[in-house]
């Protein structure tokens, strides 16, 4: 006995059972078929309906009513909808998702169907593929991003192409090397792209999961290399790709070819507003990998909030398209130390104009030109935006008048960025006048709701638009007349969209309706009739309005043709919009809170006086500034003290007013002097990876591991107490070990936090590298932070007043007490451990390193008996203050040495 299934999807419902089904749920079921992985939203007149394991899974994700419509196979047909006029609250629930949509319209017309009104999917609807302002983050992109390996010989090479279909950025890279390599680069290039959406060969497996982003795969095929090159040539209507640095490139085309098919059928038309093409390289930008950008907290907090940050602290910019230029410069700070030259003159010209202030409220007038440009490229620009566009772009002669005076004639800055952007934002008079005679003052927020034209545009349309707008004096002159007729002192002559005219009498004064009177509706406590003379004006009237509506839809369509040739000007202009938003909100900020114009040289050093930390410097009242010094000689800053005193504040700082410099910004310090740049690492904080299997100290090690393979002679490196995650022993050896190889071998930049004093004894054996602490007082059992970085190692951690501040039960504090003591003084009398790095071998180099690493032991053993000593002579109470602070130096000193 067969048992019945009491669901069936659509797959099963379009093999077995297509006969047995209307032919509407036919017409269904064969666009299901098209867009299997996708919801289908099918219009069935006001609402978008969705069938079978659809309409379970957006019932479920939307939180709508699931019910039915019909049978399949004898099993009810599960349904649910929304109405159209709500659809993008609702798509942009599920694109915050992950899902994707397919928009099926009716395009056929009731009236003359004789079977199912015909339907269309006219776009679909993915992460990586919006352009509606109400489903895209305002202050951020959101690319689609396709990705083609070649292996050859155990070569890897993989390409990228990733494009903002918002703003029309198509970009391309391509990097070779063996699996292992070739998977690392890729995770650091996706963490700075971020992508919405990634697009994958049917049998890519590189790369399976990047941060729970959605993965499309598509056919194989897609990804032709010849194919894809020729796709680009089409695409930017060019005969070569030279000029775009594209060159030599291969698996990149392949990606780029994916890429561009699927753009395309998502919108189902060109790509008209894809007209440039940038090829990026490794050397191009600083890098920055994900421990890094999140430990530097540049866009995201580590708790993944979007404030307090470096880029909600900076974000002053008036407009959206500034805003997404900010975020985009602090992920991709240019190594080329010309480009935030050009940045930090234009900002200083600002300054000195003093234009930044009515540069600001100009621009707070603009709207995001460059994503109303693409939504006109793509046909669904709506008319409220084109009144937006047509506003902002009246105020380009204020912005180009106030940018002129800042760079104008003999302040030498005729060939600088400011006079690129002035060129930028000339006014685009044909597409200005067009749109001013065009569109209505406040058009509606619809074309199909009518008043988008303005009068005088089209004669036709002002003509059927006077026969509708004149509907309304010939009622009052029909009631008017009819009440001298009739008598009937309380008719109305009124109008509704769905009974159309009407001439309305209360029950009590029916009696005196005239013969000529017809009724066409009861109410309860009315009648309402048609005249033969009311129903000629109505069917002229409607007929007026419909055909108005008709030539409104026309004329939108042929304005956004018109506007078409405009594209390329319009995304010029966004572009400098952008660009002078970005440097103006830069200003602002510089002004408002001291920061200093960094140099920037050839020679290797990062000199920092009185540095802050940007974000932290506004969370607290006073904070204190610190220098730093780096030159050729001195590499590495060992740097020591108490649990929150500041080491990891200090540290982060350096590598922010650093990035700053590179981004073009100016920097919270006294004065900046930084030398070349190519990369930026982090290793601060404890943190797990439960979900991938590694533990606190496995993920510790992978990023020492990730810089101290990647860390060059021009990298900035900060490492925060390496090696705390396993025994005392091993975490000493490894820390030290580390230390060396960034003294010896990688030669960077180095700020090395470590609670390990025995390391501090480095500085004697590796002149480049150095030791400062940051300093707090002791009073009696509670502990004061300073704050400041100071020469010399630290004196002691501090680490059970600090347990105290927490909250740690006295109890136990004092159990610590104890303990520590008895443990300092078994230090004491131990025998230095000589062998404690030993390292088995009868080579002499390795019995130097074996003593080398063995030393700090026995000296810190020496230091801490001879400051004990000192200790144990002192007496407190016959101390005078001025007696008292002498022999504080001379502790001091001791443990220095």
């Amino acid at each position: 006995m067969t048992t019945v299934p009491k669901e069936i999807n659509a797959a099963a419902a379009k093999k077995n059972s297509a006969e047995k089904l209307t032919p509407m749920m036919q017409q269904y079921l064969g666009i299901k078929e098209n867009h299997p992985t996708m919801l289908v939203f099918y219009r069935m007149g006001d609402f978008y309906e969705l069938f079978f394991e659809d309409a379970e899974k957006a019932s479920r994700l939307l939180g709508i009513t699931l019910t039915a419509r019909g049978v399949a196979s004898g099993n009810p047909i599960k349904m649910c909808g929304v109405p159209f006029h709500s659809l993008d609250g609702y798509l942009a629930k599920l694109v915050k998702l992950g899902e994707s949509v397919a928009i099926c319209e009716q395009i056929g017309d009731p009236a003359t169907s004789k079977g199912p009104v015909e339907r269309k999917v006219m776009r679909v609807v993915t992460p990586g593929t919006l352009t509606d302002a109400d489903l895209l983050p305002e202050k951020a992109e959101r690319p689609l991003l396709a990705m083609c390996s070649i292996t050859q010989r155990k070569t890897v090479t993989t390409g990228l192409a990733w494009l903002s279909l918002a703003s029309g950025a198509l970009k391309l890279m391509e990097f070779s090397g063996d699996s292992g390599t070739v998977a690392a680069r890729l995770q650091q290039e996706l963490e700075r792209i971020v992508p919405a959406e990634i697009l994958s060969g049917d049998n890519g497996n590189l790369f399976d999961d990047y941060a729970g982003t959605h993965i499309n795969r598509v056919p194989d095929w897609h990804f032709d290399v010849v194919g894809g090159h020729k796709a680009l040539l089409d695409q930017l209507g060019v005969a070569t790709l030279t000029g775009f640095g594209a060159d030599g490139l291969g698996a990149a085309f392949g990606a780029a070819g994916a890429l561009l098919r699927y753009a395309q059928s998502t919108q189902g038309r060109g790509l008209q507003h894809v007209r440039s093409l940038t090829t990026e390289t490794e050397s191009e930008f600083i890098g920055l990998d994900a421990a890094t950008r999140r430990n530097l907290e540049l866009t995201e907090t580590i708790r993944g909030q979007e404030s307090p940050t470096l880029f909600s602290l900076l974000d002053h910019c008036r407009t959206a398209m500034g805003s997404r230029m900010l975020r985009h410069w602090l992920h991709h700070a240019r190594r080329d130390q010309n480009v935030a030259r050009a940045r930090h003159e234009a900002i200083a010209a600002l300054a000195q104009s003093e234009a930044a202030g009515p540069l600001a409220a100009t621009l707070a007038q603009v709207p995001d030109i460059e994503r109303i440009t693409t939504r006109i490229a793509l046909l669904s620009a709506r008319p409220r935006d084109l009144a937006a566009l047509r506003d902002g772009l009246l105020q380009l002669p204020a912005l180009r008048g106030d940018v002129v005076r800042c760079y104008g004639p003999g302040q030498g800055g005729e060939s600088g960025l400011l006079a690129a952007i002035h060129a930028a934002l000339a006014t685009p008079t044909a597409c200005l006048d067009l749109l001013v005679r065009a569109v209505a003052q406040e058009p509606a927020a619809m074309v199909r709701d009518g008043g988008v034209f303005a009068t005088g545009f089209d004669a036709e349309l002002d003509e059927l638009r006077a026969l509708s707008e004149n509907a309304g004096q010939f009622l009052l002159d029909l009631e008017t007349r009819e009440r001298a007729r009739t008598g009937i002192a309380n008719l109305r002559v009124e109008y509704n969209k769905v009974h159309g005219f009407y001439i309305e009498v209360t029950h009590g004064q029916t009696d005196k309706v005239p013969d000529d009177y017809r009724r066409r509706q009861t109410l309860k406590n009315a009648e309402r009739y048609i005249t033969p003379e009311l129903k000629v004006f109505e069917d002229k009237a409607l007929s007026a309005q419909d055909k108005a509506l008709v030539r409104e839809k026309l004329l939108y369509d042929l304005l956004l043709a018109e506007l078409a040739p405009h594209i390329g000007t319009l995304q010029t202009i966004s572009q400098g919009l952008a660009q002078l938003d970005t440097l103006n909100a830069l200003t602002e900020h510089a002004q408002q809170h001291n920061w200093a114009a960094p140099q920037l040289v050839d020679e290797p050093c990062i000199n920092i006086v009185e540095g802050r930390h940007p974000v932290v410097e506004k969370q607290i009242e006073r904070f204190i500034a610190n220098d730093c010094r780096f030159v050729n000689e001195r590499r590495l800053l060992l740097i020591t003290g108490p649990n929150m005193g500041g080491k990891s504040t200090f540290m982060r700082q350096v590598a922010l007013i650093t990035l700053l410099a590179y981004v073009g910004s100016y920097v919270p310090a006294a004065s900046a002097t930084i030398g070349p740049i190519d990369r930026i690492f982090t290793r601060i904080g404890a943190t797990d990876d439960l979900a991938g299997g590694r533990s606190t100290f496995m993920v510790e090690m992978t990023e020492s591991a990730a810089i101290l393979n990647g860390a060059t002679e021009h990298s900035l490196v900060l490492m925060d107490e390496v090696g705390r995650g396993t025994s005392t022993f091993d975490g000493l050896a490894l820390a030290w070990a580390i230390a060396r190889h960034l003294i010896d071998s990688s030669r960077s930049f180095t700020l090395f936090a470590t609670h390990y004093f025995e390391l501090t004894q480095l500085p004697d054996s590796h002149p480049s590298a150095a030791n400062v602490h940051l300093s707090a007082v002791e009073h009696k059992d509670s502990i004061v932070f300073l704050h400041a970085v100071q020469a010399g190692p630290a004196s002691q951690s501090y680490g059970l007043q600090v347990a105290q501040l927490a909250g740690v039960p006295q109890p136990v504090i004092k159990a610590a007490r104890k303990h520590l003591a008895r443990l300092e003084a078994q230090a004491l009398d131990a025998t230095p451990q000589r062998d404690l790095f030993a390292l088995p071998s009868a080579d002499p180099y390795a019995q130097e390193e074996e003593e080398e690493a063995a030393a700090p032991l026995a000296a810190l053993n020496a230091a801490q008996q001879a400051l004990l000593d000192a200790i144990a002579d002192l007496d407190p109470d016959a101390l005078t203050p001025r007696d008292a602070l002498e022999q504080l130096y001379q502790l001091k000193r001791l443990a220095a040495a």
